[in-house]
């Protein structure tokens, strides 16, 4: 396994998600389907439908990261305007991808044709390519790093499973998780020390109430295994010598 960090953004594109209309489902599944594929979710940004707004943050984005992911605005109505605010980022012009319209006339051929709103979902940045979408017939974009994908979920995630083994990554990321009926606040110095003598790990305090009481899981993360299994080993008997009982796999 490459031992480089490869790493990722997404730009969230919709008036509705911020608004509160539409809940974002897609952070969670893009950044599930990065981390099995290596490669690690970095930033998210949430921008509205404007046209300006998304070329901005397309163009802070893919020079930052190994890749970029879109989500929103791919559809056939007026406000989707994403083709057209990738192809201002990279100064190219918007076309027609004959394959895409190819695929989408098979699609209509039965469902009232292929009208003028409905090819809108062909357009593309000039050199682009498409990603297979086996739900709805409009196929996601490929160009560069910049990767634009639907923003309805499920359609979302047949375009991951698409690109599912094509793209470059590192060693996946594994955790494991220790919860303890304490104040993150009494033991901040003991998890500090303990990351510290495990550079490759990185430990994330997630800290609870329940029951009356306060506790917190900790979830040590790590692209090596055995460096993972020895600073949980190390956490817990930190935990335990201080006299907090904890509890392999969290509370």
């Amino acid at each position: 396994m490459s031992e480089r960090v490869w790493t990722a953004a997404l730009v969230v594109i919709g008036d509705e998600v911020l608004s509160g209309r539409t809940q974002d489902k897609n952070v969670a599944q893009v950044a599930s389907w990065l981390q099995v594929q290596g490669i690690r979710l970095m930033e998210v940004r949430v921008v509205p439908d404007v046209e300006k707004r998304i070329a901005e943050a397309v163009n802070a984005l893919r020079t930052t990261h190994d890749y970029l992911f879109t989500t929103g605005g791919i559809g056939s109505t007026h406000d989707d305007i994403t083709v057209d605010s990738v192809a201002r980022a990279l100064g190219v012009p918007v076309v027609v991808h004959p394959e895409a319209r190819r695929i989408l006339e098979d699609y209509y051929a039965t469902r009232g044709g292929l009208t003028e709103a409905r090819l809108r979902m062909a357009r593309v940045p000039q050199g682009a390519d498409l990603i297979p979408n086996r739900m709805s017939g409009a196929p996601g974009i490929k160009i560069g790093n910049v990767h634009l994908m639907a923003g309805v979920p499920h359609i979302c995630a047949q375009m991951l499973d698409a690109l599912t083994g094509t793209l470059e990554g590192g060693a996946p990321l594994v955790s494991e998780t220790t919860g303890c009926w304490v104040a993150e606040s009494e033991v901040a110095d003991l998890l500090r020390e303990v990351e510290a003598a495990h550079p490759l790990c990185q430990i994330g305090s997630y800290p609870f109430f329940r029951e009356g009481k306060v506790g917190a899981n900790f979830v040590i993360r790590s692209t090596d295994a055995a460096e993972l299994k020895s600073c949980a080993d190390t956490l817990c008997e930190a935990l335990g010598d201080a006299g907090h009982d904890f509890t392999p796999g969290g509370i």
